[in-house]
């Protein structure tokens, strides 16, 4: 058996392995065609070859790994602190129970470190996201699975392997045809408008300030989120930042955003407003500055977007969760229920 790195050649091997694998349900992610697959991974900015490893057994392709180290980094993350990213492990089912599977890790694992990597995981700030059909819906989909699915043969895979789970994130769905609004949304605006609070669509106008709330979360993802999407309505252009926005998709123009503002501060936000090829309602987040908690601020936001989503024409929502987070509770009133559950597992690697 031998490992070794992919090349453009291998594509098609690769590719009939993926479905096949996605037709056996072993993984939930979609199908891909060879244009979707290279587009996918090898078209990908953060893509360096020396990642992408197959195992190969008397000149067949027996398994596949894919690992990332991110090429664009958050503000204040550094090159060492950032794991290298495991993303999908694929081992050919008649050439299973043979060690390639753990093989194909170990080699990544030892190229992570040379790399200056001090930690390997499977979690989902890993940039290259995996879309997978959302079980029990007429071909639904989300677009990225991210970490290790619980249902699945890889949480204990990588726990034999050494990895641990760090937390567990579960999927929640929403067909929009059974969304259950808040049923005193309009009051629960006006009591948050009397206390100085505004709720609803974004005014670039405004100009009103984000770094508060993103320091005293605190968080440079979203903070970098909400730079892109002002960024793009103060500019009336589209937003073209592709490092903060999911799938590298530039919207035709600006989007919109939903947010709560106070004396020229942005305390509140969801968004954006999104709707994608698959009819889905793309739901990013949401966020609340702590200063301003326990004041119903998220149910009103969450409410509003998804009304913008059905608006929009949407047909269904996902999100990812934790499991311990009190948000579910304003998705569950909404009407959202637990699809699928991932866990996001990482490993400290040896210097």
């Amino acid at each position: 058996m031998l490992i070794r790195p992919f090349t453009p050649k291998d594509t098609p091997a690769v590719v009939r392995l993926w479905n096949r694998l996605v037709l056996l349900g072993d993984v939930p992610y979609c199908e891909m065609d060879e244009e979707a697959f290279t587009q996918k991974f090898l078209r990908d900015p953060n893509h360096r070859p020396e990642l992408m490893l197959t195992g190969e057994e008397n000149g067949q392709i027996a398994g596949f790994i894919h690992g990332v180290s991110k090429r664009v980094l958050l503000p204040n993350e550094t090159e060492s602190a950032s794991p290298g990213y495991i993303t999908v492990v694929m081992v050919d089912p008649s050439l299973r129970r043979r060690g390639i599977a753990g093989a194909m890790v170990r080699e990544m694992e030892t190229r992570f470190s040379a790399m200056g990597k001090r930690r390997a995981a499977c979690m989902e700030s890993n940039p290259v996201n995996l879309p997978w059909r959302i079980p029990g819906t007429p071909g639904h989909d989300h677009n990225n699975a991210p970490g290790v699915d619980v249902e699945g043969s890889g949480s204990p895979f990588f726990k034999a392997l050494g990895y641990r789970t760090t937390a567990t994130e579960q999927a929640m769905y929403l067909n929009l045809k059974e969304y259950v609004p808040c049923r005193d949304l309009k009051e629960r605006q006006e009591k948050l408008l009397a206390d100085g609070i505004y709720t609803g669509r974004y005014h670039p106008e405004w100009d009103d300030d984000f770094d508060r709330m993103c320091d005293r979360i605190p968080s440079d993802y979203w903070r970098a989120v909400l730079r892109a999407e002002t960024d793009a309505w103060k500019k009336n252009a589209p937003c073209t930042d592709l490092r903060f926005l999911p799938d590298g998709r530039v919207p035709n123009g600006p989007r919109i955003l939903i947010t709560a503002n106070c004396d020229h501060h942005i305390v509140g936000f969801t968004g954006p407003v999104d709707l994608q090829a698959s009819g889905r309602g793309y739901f990013c987040g949401i966020c609340t500055d702590p200063a301003f908690a326990r004041r119903g601020i998220a149910t009103v936001l969450f409410n509003l977007l998804m009304q913008e989503f059905i608006l929009e024409g949407a047909a269904f929502s996902t999100l990812f969760t934790g499991t311990d987070n009190p948000a579910r509770f304003i998705y569950e009133r909404a009407g959202f229920t637990v699809k699928k559950r991932f866990d996001f597992m990482e490993k400290i690697l040896t210097p």
